[in-house]
């Protein structure tokens, strides 16, 4: 991917200390706008690396002194969940030249208690001036990292706040897109969900036989894998594993591979399909209650995760995504299901490749199956459509929603119970935490909290976050070379995320390379590694014994042992440790105030004899 300006072209590396040189013969909005999209580009460039996350760039740039050229200092993005923020890795790429520079970022920073890396990179830097595309769309970061910068002093500027001008409606535009994700998310409070499809120019996604393959073309299908790299997960019909037995893989070249759900009432599927081989991906089946039970158990054999909802339908599955913590949800299913999916209003964005083919058929079917209208002025109307043609398809897309601009106001505690007096404020008393980005990520082993703890040689070394030292602590200890490599690949890792999926990719297809006490040792290398968090940063302590009286569960649905399950069934064995670490910090914390106490009445004793 390449940005260009004039005869200046970008690459899109993590960090560059660029010395291109643009002129600034055009107006200072002009130069503004371009800075800001090509944060907003940069923001993209792990897409299909990492699983999708907020997105982040920056670029920093200073006027020379005679005010005729901007230079292009440095810049960054954030690579995935947990790793250095975009403004650090720019800044560090800069050095001594940001002092007095101006910084583009395309989303506001998060900015919270537990962390300011962000906004003090900025600030340290000596940074005057910061352009922002758009204020961060959660409700406890919106607005956190504008106030902290403009109290240090520095110029502050948000596009269509400060900045309005017709030059920032593209920039705005490249800003709001990057991050749709998260901003339908926050807005909608479902993932945002894209519709794919390939048709023939009549309208076909297949022949009145059901025969598929191909319809589009090899550079049209190498699109999809890059589509799916930047979904959180998959989502195909019954219909679809039936007939086509699809792999639903990403071969797009990137690290990150999707979830692959399949949604059948019935569970009228085939004992053979490709999708029950879980060695490289993941698979969930979505039913409804009560289904085939023997099926079921035959699924869960094969390790594939099924899980029941009372009454199927698209829209209980994304809720059921969105408190899974995804963002981005990708549709590949036939018509039935694409019709049910947009008639809930779960579908935000479609692609459609179009193949110059005609196959005809009267029962051929067609890619979204009856949605009950009967006037064409009842059709829906795709916003910001964009057309592309790739090799003889062409691909249609655009949004059945306009990307929100601004996250709605949700109600502050307070508020609810005005709202509803029957609603206390103060009757829950637990507290869920999971994703870095949640009020309470801080206490997520994926947040970037690095900490100093032995290696397999005893040596002390920095590890990027609990994830990498509790996934690394697996193979401890084994002699194997593909442990051992395995191990030094998970020190290595540049994301937690892709600790993680190392150290279980290898612990599900290796179990032998796995430490033999690894069972009855794992509690103690996550309570050890939470303890040196938790120690480490004094903010991160502050907020472990500000829930005194709460209880704490990590929300993960889907893990029973760490997590606490979809229904409270899980273990919630990290929110135990949490809470076990937070009675010792308050223990300790007494200590210390009884001894300071004892010792001034001591003092006082002594002043009075």
């Amino acid at each position: 991917m390449a940005f260009a300006l004039g005869s200046l072209t970008f690459s899109s590396p993590v960090t560059c200390k660029a010395t291109s040189i643009v002129s600034s013969s055009s107006s200072s909005h002009a130069l503004d706008a371009t800075f800001i999209k090509r944060a907003a580009e940069l923001a993209d460039s792990s897409a299909g690396f990492t699983a999708p996350h907020p997105n982040f760039g920056c670029v920093i740039t200073s006027a020379t002194k005679e005010r005729e050229r901007v230079v292009v200092l440095g810049e960054g993005y954030l690579y995935g969940e947990g790793t250095t923020p975009a403004e650090l890795l720019s800044v560090e790429a800069t050095g001594e030249l940001s002092r007095g520079a101006t910084a583009y970022l395309n989303m506001e920073p998060a900015d919270c208690a537990t962390d300011h890396t962000s906004v003090s990179a900025i600030v340290q830097a000596g940074i005057t001036r910061v352009v922002i595309g758009i204020r961060h769309p959660l409700q406890h970061l919106r607005g956190n990292a504008v106030r902290a910068l403009r109290s240090e002093g520095l110029l502050v500027d948000v596009l269509g706040e400060d900045l309005q001008s017709k030059a920032f409606e593209e920039a705005l535009k490249s800003c709001l897109v990057v991050n749709a994700p998260l901003l339908y998310r926050a807005a909608s409070r479902v993932p945002f969900s894209v519709l794919k499809y390939a048709m023939t120019l009549d309208g076909k996604i297949a022949a009145s036989s059901g025969h598929a393959s191909w319809i589009s073309s090899k550079m049209s299908r190498s699109r999809v894998f890059e589509l799916r790299g930047r979904s959180d997960a998959v989502i195909v019909g019954g219909n679809t594993v039936r007939r086509d037995n699809p792999h639903l893989t990403a071969r797009h070249g990137g690290g990150h591979l999707p979830r692959r759900i399949v949604m059948s009432k019935t569970l009228d599927l085939p004992k053979v399909a490709n999708l029950w081989d879980d060695t490289e991906v993941p698979t969930m089946v979505a039913t409804q209650r009560g289904a085939r039970r023997s099926f079921q158990k035959f699924l869960a054999s094969k390790g594939v995760e099924v899980v029941e909802f009372d009454m199927l339908n698209p829209k209980d599955v994304m809720d059921y995504f969105y408190d899974r913590g995804y963002l981005s949800i990708l549709w590949e299913c036939g018509g039935t299901l694409a019709a049910s999916a947009i008639s809930s209003g779960v579908i935000h964005k479609v692609h459609a490749f179009v193949a110059p083919k005609i196959i005809g058929g009267k029962n051929a079917p067609s890619p979204v199956g009856e949605l009950g209208m009967v006037e064409m002025t009842q059709a829906l109307e795709l916003i910001d459509v964009q057309y592309e043609q790739i090799g003889p398809d062409m691909l249609v897309s655009g949004f059945l929603q306009p990307v929100p601009d601004l996250t709605p106001n949700i109600p502050s505690m307070d508020e609810t119970s005005a709202i509803d007096p029957n609603v206390s404020a103060y009757e829950s008393n637990i507290i869920f935490f999971f994703k870095t980005w949640d009020p309470h990520g801080a206490f997520s082993n994926f947040s970037l909290h690095p900490i100093q703890m032995p290696d397999e040689n005893g040596d002390y070394f920095t590890w990027p976050s609990v994830e990498h030292y509790y996934q690394a602590y697996k193979f401890v200890g084994v002699n194997n070379p593909i442990a051992k490599k395995c191990l030094e690949d998970i020190k290595n890792a540049k994301s937690p995320e892709e600790a993680a999926r190392l150290g279980r990719k290898i612990q599900k297809q290796r179990p032998d390379l796995v430490r033999s006490d690894w069972e009855s040792s794992k509690i103690d290398v996550m309570y050890r590694a939470l303890k040196c968090k938790f120690s480490t940063y004094p903010n991160l302590t502050s907020m472990l014994l500000s829930t005194s009286g709460s209880v704490l569960v990590e929300a993960s649905p889907h893990d029973l042992f760490w997590g606490g399950g979809r229904d409270g069934e899980g273990l919630n064995y990290l929110g135990r440790l949490l809470m076990k670490l937070r009675s010792e910090f308050s223990a300790d914390s007494l200590s210390n105030e009884n001894n300071a106490t004892s010792g001034e009445e001591e003092n006082e004793v002594k002043t009075l004899s």
